[in-house]
């Protein structure tokens, strides 16, 4: 049993102010593997009151300077990579590949990007006679998901010190490993004492007196739309600036003129990595009616080769899910689509052949599924894919922005020009045509009930600048 009882408090390990702990199950052996304390209105305030503190100085650095604290956070990230693969696999259930390849690649990727970023930002112009500063917003919130744990605290911390912002974390309390990682490598990398804090906690304990502290100038989250209404309120009586990343309903739109052996293969297996558990994955999948029993077919050939087991086995390509509850929320989801009658084509209800321990849940894939059903409106976040059959182009588009989401949409289509014609009417941030992977340097959030701002490069460094106009910088 590892134990994370402390906080990263102004620039040292402290114990909170109650001590309060809770277990971290891991979700492929349903067994605690580590122990953190659970902080409180307390905690937050001792860490919003060393970040304010720091702010005074940190908020003057140089673009030099903070290009070589990021450049040294860099350094001591990487030297602790395999640490980072080993908590993300064993918290959240990503198998290993995944996990070295992507979950753990992602902070290296955010930092290196905004390295490279903070080396040209033009933080003042002049206009006429008026200077134009972009200045660092102050003291920021974090409040981060356990699904991609360390990019979505790396996302937000990179462009934070970037702009000269100071901060405290509260990482999800189901997957808080990789972010006591991060604390010990800025606590290396020589981060100046106050300039990044860590306490860890629930929503009520720690989330929402963060998102309410009169101290705190920006608060940002990423999370469910339901708790994102919650951070937005707690924030709301102190006016400060508040940066959602919220749920998704993402539709993948496969053209009469693709390739639909690929389209559907790519699309099935966005579903499933991660265990479906992504905001941004392609679960509404619109195929010509007349195609619908060969996309099916495709699909549960597809799905049927997943092999789901322990994070840390070979050949592995699916683990768990991340938790008893979160489990229990996608059987229901999946026994609804069966009641509402959406047509099963493989997966279903209760954990896979052979297992009888672990929070793992069959790759499921339904057809004839309409958009009014739960499995069409709803965000499953789990390896759940609905096929939707549509008649013509203008219906499957009209279905695919007939949600409240909108953080990204894929379409496919063997002319380029034909799938840019149709991502420009599609309502999200985000759209990956024939299978575009991430771009570092492109803003990545969402519109309607998918949040609001901007988060990656430049745009995410954007996110924490407040705007300043100095009037008569020149004589006229």
């Amino acid at each position: 049993m590892r134990e994370y009882l402390r906080f990263y408090i102004d620039g040292a390990w402290v114990d909170p102010v109650e001590p309060k702990s809770i277990d971290v199950i891991n979700p492929a052996t349903e067994e605690a593997f580590a122990r953190i304390s659970l902080g409180s209105a307390a905690d937050v305030d001792k860490a919003v009151k060393a970040a304010k503190a720091a702010f005074e100085s940190y908020s003057l650095t140089t673009r030099e300077e903070r290009i070589d604290l990021l450049q040294r956070i860099l350094t001591a990230y990487q030297a602790r990579y395999g640490d980072f693969v080993e908590a993300i696999s064993t918290e959240m259930g990503a198998p290993l590949f995944l996990s070295k390849a992507a979950q753990a690649a992602t902070g290296v990727a955010h930092l290196a990007k905004m390295i490279e970023i903070l080396k040209e930002f033009p933080f003042q112009e002049l206009r006429g006679t008026t200077a134009i500063s972009k200045e660092p917003v102050g003291v920021c919130g974090f409040i981060t998901p356990w699904n991609w744990p360390i990019n979505q605290i790396v996302c937000k911390v990179a462009p934070a010190l970037a702009a000269g912002c100071t901060m405290v974390l509260k990482p999800s309390e189901i997957a808080p490993v990789n972010a006591m990682i991060l604390a010990e490598v800025m606590h290396e990398a020589g981060v100046p004492a106050g300039v990044f804090n860590l306490v860890n906690g629930d929503g009520m304990g720690v989330g929402q007196p963060l998102s309410a502290h009169p101290d705190v100038d920006m608060v940002s989250f990423t999370g469910s739309t339901r708790a994102g209404v919650a951070v937005a309120k707690a924030a709301a009586d102190t006016v400060k600036r508040v940066h959602q990343e919220l749920g998704g309903k993402s539709a993948n739109i496969i053209l009469r003129d693709a390739d639909l052996k690929a389209a559907v293969t790519g699309g099935v297996r966005g579903v499933m990595g991660n265990s479906g558990q992504s905001c941004n994955a392609p679960t509404r999948m619109f195929v010509p009616r007349e195609a619908q029993d060969e996309a099916a077919a495709i699909a549960r050939a597809v799905a049927e080769k997943i092999k789901v087991g322990n994070p840390f086995e070979d050949g592995v390509t699916m683990g768990p899910v991340v938790s008893d509850v979160h489990f229990a929320k996608i059987q229901g989801l999946i026994a609804k689509g069966i009641e509402e009658g959406a047509t099963l084509v493989t997966g279903g209800p209760g954990l896979p052949e052979g297992m009888n321990k672990g929070y793992f849940v069959r790759p499921t894939v339904f057809a004839n599924v309409t958009n009014d059903m739960t499995i069409a409106r709803e965000e499953i976040f789990g390896p759940v894919l609905a096929i939707l059959p549509y008649d013509s182009e203008d219906d499957a588009i009209a279905m695919a922005n007939d949600t409240v989401y909108g953080l990204s949409g894929y379409v496919q289509s063997g002319d380029l020009d034909h799938a840019r014609k149709v991502a420009a009417r599609l309502r999200t941030g985000n759209v990956h045509l024939n299978g575009a992977g991430p771009d570092f340097a492109a803003p990545f959030g969402g519109f309607k009930q998918s949040g609001n701002g901007r988060e990656w490069g430049e745009f995410g460094l954007e996110e924490f600048l407040e705007i300043k106009a100095v009037l008569g910088w020149e004589a006229a």
